[in-house]
């Protein structure tokens, strides 16, 4: 039950913070040999922290249906780079996603972009005038943030800003358009998980186990959301580069010294 609580909250706090998710929970995932991969704990965990934002974002969504039914096809644009990459990475080379040493290198990525970030002028457009152009390239920045280390957050806000977005705008278009990435990542971890019961492979955690990782995840989803945003509006998001960067380094070092697991 204590390592489904740490990934839970690792889940909470590195889906919305700009330091990778996926990147933290590979690190883990290779310090703690008694983790093992679960889809079915990886669905659970990635429902909490979509609870988060629809609880955190919920008039926007709401105005989506309403009036900035514009935004609607511009989150279609904006999701379908990821999609392609997310469908091509999970098909052909499904173990970058599980190596700790790549996560390393990406967060060194992740820490220049936010670097990059930091040193952006200000910018003023809202999020509905956003143009075709725009959400696509705020979409290519999310199909990178498939790579471990690569923060979704940072990257798509990253994306934004650059696309002309002002700073709450460019927070509130990156979290939009996570809604359908993460039920798309969910839809490619089902399939895992029903050829997994197919084969006859039992699911590892107990309902109780899987409801408080849900819950963990998505109270902690909420309190770093919150964070992320009064962080983005201080323009203090750059800040994370200091983790992101020493935390690449030492995986790095401890991968390439055989002291930390590496896929191939």
């Amino acid at each position: 039950m204590h390592l489904i609580i740490i990934l839970a909250v690792v889940q909470g706090i590195a889906e919305f913070l700009p330091i990778s998710s996926s990147g933290h929970l590979v690190i883990l995932g290779a310090m703690l040999g008694e983790l093992s991969e679960s889809p079915t704990l990886e669905i659970i965990l990635h429902a909490g922290t979509l609870g988060s934002i629809l609880v955190v974002f919920w008039r926007r969504i709401l105005s989506l249906i309403s009036s900035d039914r514009r935004v609607i096809p511009l989150l279609i644009v904006g999701t379908i780079p990821a999609a392609l990459a997310g469908v091509t990475i999970k098909l052909f080379f499904p173990y970058l996603i599980r190596s700790p040493l790549l996560a390393g290198i990406m967060l060194l990525v992740t820490g220049s972009m936010l670097i990059l970030l930091g040193r952006l002028g200000p910018r003023d457009a809202p999020y509905q005038s956003l143009s075709w152009g725009g959400a696509f390239l705020v979409g290519c920045f999310q199909a990178v943030a498939i790579l471990p280390g690569i923060s979704r957050s940072g990257s798509t806000i990253l994306g934004g800003r650059l696309a002309g977005l002002k700073n709450d705008d460019s927070v509130t278009f990156s979290f939009l358009l996570a809604i359908p990435a993460i039920l798309g990542a969910t839809v490619l971890t089902l399939r895992d998980l029903w050829e997994s019961v197919r084969d006859g492979v039992p699911i590892a955690q107990t309902p109780t186990e899987l409801a408080v990782g849900a819950a963990v995840s998505f109270l902690v989803g909420i309190v770093s959301l919150l964070w992320l945003i009064g962080w983005s509006r201080q323009d203090r998001l750059h800040w994370f580069a200091w983790w992101c960067i020493p935390v690449g380094l030492l995986t790095i070092t401890l991968a390439a010294t055989g002291l930390l697991g590496s896929h191939p």
